[in-house]
């Protein structure tokens, strides 16, 4: 049974990847046509994105990457820049 979710809703809901990684919080929900396109996802302090983007703010996240919704949004591990934690 698919379950219907208000979008103001997933406003700073948690996001993490399959693989169980915090990647950060939602901030925007973008539509067109009535349907949702993508999700921007802002770099929190503690997240994936934090340690990857540096100085940027968040990334875009195409809806076809996410994989469930409930309490928090699971995405793919494919939406995850990808990080070398050497070059740091």
């Amino acid at each position: 049974m698919i379950k219907m979710k208000k979008i103001t809703e997933t406003f700073d809901m948690r996001v993490f990847t399959d693989s169980g990684d915090y990647f950060g919080d939602i901030e925007e929900a973008i539509l067109t046509s009535n349907k949702v396109f993508g999700w921007r996802v802002k770099a929190t302090k503690n997240s994936f994105l934090n340690k990857v983007l540096g100085a940027a703010k968040g990334v875009i996240v195409p809806h076809q990457l996410v994989k469930s919704m409930g309490d928090i949004m699971i995405i793919s591990k494919s939406a995850v820049p990808s990080y070398n934690p050497e070059e740091d």
